[in-house]
């Protein structure tokens, strides 16, 4: 009999190998790993967590709908838990690894079909292996006049993983949920329920109208485990005639309200149609180049020395951009309002900038934030609040001063709407060294307590920190997860533990 390093929770060696066995049958051979080396890969993490409570004991790779069902037959027969993954690059969130240790990774990189694409709806019908690159390598190849809203390591990401994390990007689609219309969905038990309009059979409107008829479900599989996404529906963007991208720069750290309150007059009434996104000097300085070109000293770095640092790099101490979309004609006006709404608070506007993901292409740049201290440790922390000035300074100097009491740098990139307000930071640590990585994961955890006692919880967040962040929205909650938990998944097969969600 095979020996196994990690066993799913309550299943003997013997039964595991039988359905590895059967597993292998269903998908061929080479599409299950079970030996150390080729899981590796799967075994990495960013995120400051114990690898060995979240690693997987096997990985199963199908190609189709009717694969999956196969193998949930057997999961099921066997209490075998799987933990679907698009690419398992959910870089700063936790990967490829499970909730909770001995899940068998279900990865769907094989399921990478471009479904449909329909021009003039501009609408776009997608598998989970698709990357946001491959989607516009697909539109440029056939010179499609549309734009795909790529996150930030846009090239390697998957669109419906993002989009069920409710991730985001930067034009004006840049809201990815909003934009998704109409998924397919294996449940637990095998059945397979096309939400929205796809219900009809023969529909043609499936990824037209999010709604169909009756209760709206989509939101259920958002970073939830009550089913696998096997197809989703995503809008995209016309190609605008023209665009023009700012960077808007405040000099003074104590200007971060009049930066937030300036933009959401000018983003709620329409003049500003995408994301604008604000990060302070520290951030910026990443893309210049390692920590250790700016400071070797212990702990976060001086406010003074980053700033100092900023200037000789034409960096702020916090830095905006935005784009305008359209015609000249209609850039024009729009150009002269935001310009002057921004220097009347004493900001400098450049309307000349450049960022790859306000105009569609994809981009690995925001990636070089890993070189900053090197290890590969990253672990993002994103609370919400209204798109207000004073939650913004509120929130800064909350985090700023547990950064600085943890010994990180306060490394923030503030995702500004509308009405609400990411103040996504990033903790950057080395992953070899054990101490930085306590101290990465003490600081996450305090992060999330702190901000929730005022009243600022998290959008998103990863393995290890999952039930932390569903404990902060209460009892009843929690009761009807789960009670909606039980009722699809009654065995508690698929992805135990994601978001804090079991039987």
């Amino acid at each position: 009999m095979a020996e196994f390093r990690v066993l799913p929770h309550s299943v003997a060696a013997q039964d595991f190998a039988a359905a590895l066995g059967a597993f292998e049958k269903i998908v061929g051979v080479g599409w299950v790993i079970a030996d150390e080396a080729r899981l590796a890969p799967y075994r990495k993490a960013m995120l400051p967590v114990d690898i060995a409570a979240h690693a997987p004991s096997a990985v199963v790779m199908p190609n189709s709908v009717e694969q999956i069902q196969q193998l949930l037959k057997i999961a099921n027969a066997h209490r075998i838990p799987f933990w679907p993954i698009s690419t398992g690059r959910n870089f700063g969130y936790g990967s490829a690894l499970p909730a909770t240790r001995g899940q068998v990774v279900l990865d769907l990189k094989r399921l990478d079909r471009i479904v449909a694409v329909d021009p003039e709806m501009c609408t776009a019908l997608v598998e989970p292996g698709v990357t946001y690159q491959q989607l516009y390598d697909y539109l440029a190849e056939r010179n499609l006049p549309l734009w795909i809203d790529p996150p930030g390591p846009g090239p390697l990401v998957s669109l419906v993983g993002n989009t069920l994390e409710r991730g985001g990007g930067n034009t004006p689609y840049g809201d990815h949920f909003e934009f998704a219309c109409g998924m397919e969905v294996v449940l637990a038990d095998g059945q397979v329920l096309r939400t929205g309009m796809g219900a009809l059979p023969g529909s043609n409107s499936w990824q037209c109208f999010k709604f169909g008829f009756g209760p709206y479900l989509d939101g259920m599989f958002t970073q939830s485990n009550f089913g696998i996404v096997t197809k989703l529906g995503v809008w995209l963007m016309p190609r605008p005639a023209g665009h023009r991208t700012l960077l808007v720069q405040y000099d003074d750290e104590a200007d971060l309200a009049k930066a937030v309150d300036t933009i959401r007059p000018l983003r709620m009434g329409g003049v500003i149609a995408n994301t604008g996104v604000v990060g302070n000097a520290a951030i910026a300085l990443t893309g210049v180049g390692p920590r250790s070109q700016f400071y070797q000293g212990q702990g976060a770095i001086p406010k003074e020395v980053v700033l100092t640092a900023a200037r000789k790099f034409g960096i702020a101490a916090w830095n905006m951009t935005f784009s305008l979309y359209g015609t000249e004609e209609q850039i024009a006006p729009n150009l002269k309002i935001v310009t002057e709404a921004f220097e009347r608070t004493g900001a400098r506007v450049n309307p000349d900038a450049y960022n790859a993901a306000q105009v569609g292409v994809p981009s690995l740049t925001t990636l070089s934030i890993l070189d900053w201290v090197g290890g590969g440790g990253l672990a993002w922390f994103s609370p919400v609040s209204p798109t207000r000035g004073a939650d913004a300074v509120k929130q800064q100097q909350l985090a700023a001063a547990i950064h600085v009491d943890h010994g990180f740098d306060y490394m923030p990139g503030i995702t500004l709407n509308a009405r609400d307000m990411q103040h996504v930071m990033a903790i950057l640590y080395d992953r070899n060294v054990e101490e930085q990585t306590r101290r990465a994961d003490s600081c996450m955890k305090t992060l999330i307590r702190q901000f929730a006692r005022h009243g600022y919880g998290v959008y998103r967040t990863g393995q290890g920190y999952m039930d932390e962040a569903a404990k902060q929205s209460g009892p009843v909650a929690a009761q009807v997860n789960r009670a909606i938990k039980r009722a699809l998944d009654p065995n508690g097969i698929l992805a135990p533990g994601k978001s804090g969600i079991t039987i």
